[in-house]
């Protein structure tokens, strides 16, 4: 039997972390990754305020600490003065990974004009992907049904678990082998 892969869901948000507002980001991460993921996995969640060191932090702990293969992000990637989680992704990655947000922007845009404002992004720390998403659900589902079938492969490339998705849901993108 494999080790599950770790899995951390960030939301960021002021009142979510505060307990005036109830987390909708975070769950609809869970249960998107429950229903495309087949393999075993194992979620570790936190909910934090719009503060940058909190955020590398809980990203730090997250990929260390906790040995996640990915950390989705949800929340804080506006344009207002508060949003500031593609600056703590970025002050923490190794590596940029630009095209998950210009594809979940691209396929947002088909929906909603506004989606131009979302500064969502990628990038690598060590052995974990972190992927930056919108805080809000239907969107997060958009975004992650645009850029899933490209995560598993990029884990690979980066030394993580193998994941297996739900070929009903999401077919994962892996060059055939020779």
């Amino acid at each position: 039997m494999s080790t599950p892969a770790y899995i951390g869901i960030l939301t960021v948000s002021d009142r979510a972390s505060r307990g005036e507002y109830e987390d909708r980001g975070g769950p609809a991460v869970r249960d998107y990754l429950t229903e495309v993921l087949c393999s075993e996995w194992i979620a570790k969640p936190i909910i934090i305020g719009d503060e940058q060191p909190e955020i590398e932090a809980a990203i730090k702990q997250l990929a260390h600490d906790e040995d996640c293969c990915l950390i989705v992000t949800t929340g804080g990637t506006g344009p207002a003065a508060r949003d500031v989680t593609p600056e703590a992704t970025e002050a923490v990655c190794e590596k940029m990974m630009p095209g998950f947000g210009e594809l979940m922007r691209k396929v947002s845009l088909e929906k909603v004009p506004t989606a131009i404002l979302s500064r969502q992004t990628a990038g690598i720390r060590g052995n974990s992907l972190i992927v930056n998403l919108p805080g809000q659900p239907k969107a997060i589902a958009e975004c992650l049904d645009a850029v899933f079938p490209a995560i598993p492969y990029c884990i690979d490339l980066i030394g993580g678990p193998f994941l297996e998705t739900n070929e009903d849901r999401i077919v994962a993108f892996r060059p055939k082998k020779k």
